[in-house]
């Protein structure tokens, strides 16, 4: 008996976020239940998969491989479930496509269905997991130059999500520019994705995407929401970060912004899940994700199934955020090449010594380390420390020479020598006003 968990989703990972730990302890899988679960399988893709002869390819071979007796030895039921995963996969190359052992989640779901409750909503336990996780957004902050960061790990739905969404893109309303990282992103809804693609874009609706499912035989389309609540801002550079584990609705965020020149995409090529579908109950203990559907570009034409999208600048996942920071500060460096007192290139240098740090020997250290009237400047190891408040210290950060950047904040030590010793430092302050200090000999 067929029974719809999950409809119209790009979900990866976290479709059995709501399982828990309670899946160890589980009897083995007999013989009679694989034959039973092989046939239910087929008879699911046969109906649903996005592609028929696909369908009917990975069903032959799963049959193929039971009659075999390739199976029999695997009475685990997660290494059976894994072994159904990478058969259904080496067929149909298809990365959605996935047999998982999932009794909790299957329970909970007749469980509702037999008190009444709409098949299409989702269970309190999965709810609530998605409110721990703060529905995704996993960081939001403004970085020095006024630059926007959102680490975003899902797309979950706008009926539960959108609160959030809207607050966490109003918070970077009013940046310079907007970095939007998915480097840990595994997929979601498109409606999330509509939402905050809405807010990168003018008030006249931008076509986003199109779907064809199988079941319906139906084609829809995505546009941007005529309606924001807060403010659109289609002006601001937008930099997109992606990795070889962003996969499915974040592809597909990422494919849709950089097809409609919205946004710079930068790390790695992105996993490669393109057809949407949703999780069928295969029995009492396993389901199995069908991709009923294909998403098709209006610009393109296709998709990035099995390719994933490639980046507009292609680093290591783990480069990309520096990358992104210094591509939006010699942005707006460029916009203010004529004003003398622009932040922006005194960004961009104590970025990049943060990325390519000077190597500067403790011996060295040592001789800069003392006090200088109000301030005093510690060791600790081969790092320097400023004295910002009574309170804080910060890392000073060498540039070169005897000049040092001071982490997280818009003035740099210069310390001054006289006959090669260390005698006094200077302060400079971005906007130009300077603090000159003599240093304190050691008493005798």
């Amino acid at each position: 008996m067929r029974r719809k968990c999950a409809f119209l989703c790009f979900l990866f990972l976290f479709v059995i976020i709501c399982i828990g730990k309670a899946q160890t302890n589980q009897p083995p899988v007999t013989a009679t239940e694989q034959q039973a679960a092989i046939d239910t399988i087929a008879q699911l893709l046969n109906r649903n998969y996005v592609f028929p002869e696909m369908a009917k390819a990975m069903a032959g071979f799963l049959s193929t491989n039971l009659k075999q007796g390739v199976y029999a030895s695997i009475t685990d039921p997660a290494l059976f479930s894994e072994r159904l995963t990478s058969d259904l996969q080496s067929i149909s190359k298809d990365k959605h496509i996935r047999v998982r052992l999932n009794p909790v989640f299957i329970k909970e779901v007749k469980a509702r269905q037999l008190q009444g409750a709409d098949g299409d909503k989702f269970a309190p336990t999965m709810l609530e997991q998605w409110k721990t996780d703060n529905y995704g957004f996993k960081e939001v902050k403004i970085l020095e130059g006024n630059i926007g960061y959102i680490d975003l790990r899902n797309f979950f739905p706008p009926q539960f999500a959108g609160e959030t969404a809207v607050a966490a893109m109003n918070f970077v309303g009013n940046s310079k520019a907007l970095i939007i990282d998915l480097r840990k992103n595994s997929g979601g809804w498109p409606a999330m994705i509509q939402l905050v693609s809405s807010y990168l874009f003018g008030a006249e609706p931008v076509h986003l995407n199109n779907f064809y499912f199988r079941p319906t035989n139906a084609n829809t389309q995505t546009w941007t929401l005529p309606h924001v609540t807060g403010k659109r801002r289609p002006d601001m550079d937008v930099y997109v970060l992606t990795s070889k584990s962003t996969f499915s609705a974040a592809e597909e965020f990422t494919y849709n912004l950089k097809n409609l020149k919205r946004a710079t995409v930068i790390g790695e090529t992105t996993g490669g899940g393109a057809n949407p579908g949703g999780d069928e109950i295969v029995n009492d203990r396993f389901t199995v994700f069908v991709p009923s559907g294909r998403a098709i570009n209006p610009i393109t034409g296709t998709n990035w199934e099995g390719t994933g999208v490639r980046p507009d600048i292609e680093v290591a996942a783990s480069e990309a955020f520096f990358t992104a920071q210094q591509k939006a500060l010699e942005k707006l460096a460029q916009k203010e090449a004529g004003n003398a007192h622009s932040i922006y290139p005194w960004l961009l240098a104590s970025l990049q010594v943060k990325q390519k740090p000077v190597k500067v020997e403790e011996k060295q250290l040592k001789e800069y380390a003392g006090t200088y009237g109000p301030k005093t400047i510690t060791q600790e190891g081969d790092r320097l420390f400023f004295p910002v408040t009574r309170l804080r210290q910060a890392v000073l950060i060498p540039m070169g020479g005897d000049l040092f950047d001071v982490d997280e904040n818009l003035f740099r030590v210069q310390f001054i020598r006289e006959a090669g010793k260390v005698t006094g430092l200077r302060i400079k302050n971005y906007n130009g006003n300077i603090e000159n200090y003599k240093k304190e000999k050691k008493p005798l």
